[in-house]
């Protein structure tokens, strides 16, 4: 099996030392991505705040795909940032990381708290196998209308389901379903998102009907 191959289908590889003469110009392939990546995030992270064109202008070139209305405010990490495709209204405060080595799928309407970092990469436990820098890649998939709460971390393989909340400081290693409020190191599921989240923002304090005027 090719090393892109090994990188796309979730097998563990190295990204570096192969012997075929495919692997090596694969090898180069994923090397100027990461450093067209890096380039990208060092240009974002030091445009001026006021300077929105710009900024869309280099997020643009920087993921796979993203749709109208994507605000990341600065600084920002990705490894690849080509194997991130993000939705329409994403929002995402200070110091997201994304170790995108595979890919990484974000809905429509997102939202990320600060420091939240999300890696598809993982590494193989025996440390024979790190020692030779063996790593592996697994999709993660955001689903629409998920809140992201600050310095959660979302490990290789995880999917969110649609309008879930995931509290702060979590780290998510299981997949989180649609509709709830999950927390905690591991990440569980709390309670499930019902009628009366519309009417309370928190435990005994009612949401202003002036809110949206």
């Amino acid at each position: 099996m090719s090393l892109k191959e090994q990188m796309e289908t979730g097998k563990v590889y190295v990204e570096f030392g192969h012997s075929s003469q495919e692997d090596k110009d694969y090898e180069q392939v994923i090397e100027e991505q990461r450093q067209i990546a890096k380039e990208l995030c060092f240009d974002y992270n030091n445009t001026r705040p006021m300077d929105v064109e710009g900024k869309d202008a280099i997020l643009t070139k920087l993921l796979g795909s993203r749709g109208k209305s994507v605000w990341m405010e600065a600084p920002i990490h990705f490894a690849y940032g080509s194997n991130t495709y993000m939705g329409d209204h994403i929002y995402a405060n200070f110091n997201l990381t994304i170790v995108d080595d595979g890919e990484c799928h974000i809905g429509n309407y997102v939202m990320f708290a600060p420091n939240v970092v999300i890696s598809t990469t993982g590494h193989p436990i025996h440390p024979s196998m790190r020692d030779k820098g063996a790593q592996f890649s697994l999709p993660v998939v955001i689903k629409d209308h998920v809140w992201i709460g600050s310095n959660v971390t979302i490990m290789p393989g995880v999917t969110i389901g649609e309008n879930s909340v995931i509290g702060a400081g979590s780290v998510v290693t299981k997949d989180i379903p649609d509709n709830v409020v999950a927390c905690g190191v591991p990440c569980r599921v709390l309670r499930e998102i019902t009628e009366e989240d519309a009417i309370y923002y928190r435990p005994g304090m009612k949401i202003n009907e002036d809110w949206d005027k």
